[in-house]
């Protein structure tokens, strides 16, 4: 009986597998969603749910103890800053795991991890000349006079269409 045994071996030795959830953790406070096998999604979570209970304090030395697993900078930023403010009054559960069916290579049962209360995807960044600025793409696609990604997609839609609707010519059988 597996008394007293806490976790999943995920068939990768010890240094592999924490190496292995801490850049996942990153990776899941960094992009608030990612998409994985269902059994490391499950572990992801447990170690997630402790960081954030973590930032929630605030301290410095729960700062030490986040940083031993989240060793960017920028991530440990945010997660001290927008996602502890933002779970700041709930009690636990801060995970989700949303199973989205089988890989094709290996038939693996993939899921997608997110953070409950995520914030709508950021607009892209550009830089110029060391100032970041928010630009819409598709305004400044059409002040330049060319199609968005949208447009040129239904456009290409519609031209097969038009293509598949043409009557084709008769064949040799139909025409005797």
């Amino acid at each position: 009986m597996k008394h007293r045994i806490v976790g999943r071996r995920l068939d990768r030795t010890t240094s592999h597998r924490i190496a292995m959830f801490k850049n996942m953790v990153t990776s899941l406070f960094r992009h608030e969603k990612i998409v994985t096998t269902t059994p490391k999604a499950k572990e992801l979570k447990r170690i997630a749910d402790k960081a954030i209970t973590m930032a929630k304090r605030g301290t410095p030395h729960a700062r030490r103890l986040a940083n031993r697993d989240i060793h960017d900078v920028e991530v440990l930023a945010k997660l001290f800053g927008p996602i502890a403010e933002r779970f700041k009054t709930r009690p636990g559960g801060y995970t989700r795991i949303i199973r989205v069916g089988r890989r094709a290579g290996d038939n693996a049962e993939m899921a997608v991890i997110e953070l409950v209360e995520r914030t709508p995807a950021a607009e892209p960044e550009v830089e110029t000349k060391g100032e970041k600025t928010k630009v819409d793409k598709p305004k400044a696609e059409k002040a330049k006079g060319e199609k968005t990604k949208v447009e040129k997609a239904t456009s290409e839609t519609k031209g097969e269409k038009a293509k598949a609707k043409t009557p084709k010519t008769k064949t040799k059988k139909a025409a005797e």
